[in-house]
């Protein structure tokens, strides 16, 4: 139209194809069309975890009463360690950072150095993810058990240590042992493996009996004895799962709590009767429903399986590095494309951080 000024875009601004329009390599574009599926497939996950936790209808787990044990130091730590594993990731992710800006500025010496400490940081998180998974699996002292009304309930406190077991009635494999004889450590049969282990296979089958003060048990091989047990301290039983008697108040994150003599007897009667449940796998769990293990393995080892896949590639990189291979190409962009997973590997921990630990 007439008085209005035409704006023209000379051949060379105008994008003809054949190149890429934001000077991104063809390693690149890649790279992010993988992360972008890659982040549906954990955004599905984590969705179908949240449609499960709001579908149910009893106690989710709670994330500071689950996951609360530090290495060598025991319970009672809310957090603690999943917080320093997440803390070691993210400062990955910063030395992976500094690795490519090295690259850029084409210091191989500067790469060396934070790919080798993004590595260590890798491998730190994996064997405390191991570690994480190996303490849910093998569960706490107490397990979690049902109680005499019907409800279900998780224990807290501090669990008396197992002395030894004095015997009552020698087994078919208490190798000439006569009433009177102490079991400890040294001398158990190998096949229950320690004192603690032999405690609660007893528990789950229902073969312990009397009170916390005079508790029998019954070994693998019809052995009984005396349990010599310290006191357990500050004992408390949170109920998950209501009953006739008990009830789970709300919200829903707010447990019922017996304690004192109470929690005591209703402990050591569900340990009489069996009703005792240790750890976690997929068709059972110590923490709460079993669809919170099953996600919890499937989410969090899918997870585990990139930051490993993540490692490797590292390394692979970091080698070429060592050889001076991407130096003689005058660019480093391998160590950014692997920057870029490792970017999303610990953005997606953030997720399943929150979702499983926090929320």
């Amino acid at each position: 139209m007439a008085g209005h000024a035409t704006n023209e875009i000379d051949g060379a601004t105008l994008w003809g194809g054949k190149v890429s329009p934001f000077s991104a390599s063809y390693g690149k574009l890649m790279m992010w069309f993988f992360l972008v599926s890659d982040a549906l497939t954990f955004g599905g996950l984590l969705v179908a975890y949240g449609f499960s936790r709001y579908a149910f209808d009893g106690m989710w787990p709670i994330g500071e009463e689950t996951f609360e044990a530090l290495p060598f130091l025991g319970n009672g730590f809310p957090l603690a360690y999943v917080a320093l594993m997440t803390f070691i990731l993210i400062v990955s992710s910063v030395t992976m950072v500094l690795a490519v800006e090295a690259g850029h500025r084409m210091d191989k010496k500067g790469v060396v150095k934070w790919m080798l400490a993004t590595i260590v940081g890798g491998f730190f998180f994996l064997g405390s993810q191991a570690w994480e998974w190996s303490h849910f699996i093998h569960g706490t002292e107490f397990g979690r058990v049902a109680l005499s009304d019907g409800s279900s309930a998780v224990v807290k406190g501090e669990f008396g240590k197992i002395k030894s077991f004095t015997v009552i009635e020698a087994g078919h494999h208490a190798h000439g042992m006569v009433a009177g004889d102490e079991i400890t450590n040294e001398n158990i049969d190998a096949s229950e493996v320690d004192l603690m282990h032999a405690f609660q296979h007893a528990a789950s089958a229902g073969h312990l009996h009397g009170t916390a003060d005079d508790l029998t048990i019954t070994l693998h091989d019809g052995t009984k004895a005396k349990v010599n047990k310290e006191a357990d301290k500050n004992l408390e039983l949170l109920i998950k799962e209501a009953g006739s008697k008990y009830s789970v108040s709300l919200p829903s994150d707010v447990s019922t709590r017996l304690s004192g003599e109470e929690a005591i007897a209703e402990y050591y009667e569900a340990l009489a009767h069996g009703n005792v449940i240790y750890g976690a796998n997929l068709e059972q769990n110590e923490y709460g429903p079993k669809q919170y293990g099953q996600f919890f393995f499937f989410i969090t080892g899918f997870h585990g399986f990139h930051v490993f896949s993540g490692v490797i590639i590292n390394i692979l990189i970091f080698v070429g590095v060592l050889r001076g291979i991407y130096h003689k190409r005058g660019h480093y962009e391998m160590v950014e494309k692997t920057g870029l997973y490792w970017h999303f590997v610990d953005l997606v921990w953030v997720f399943v951080f929150t979702f499983f630990y926090l929320i």
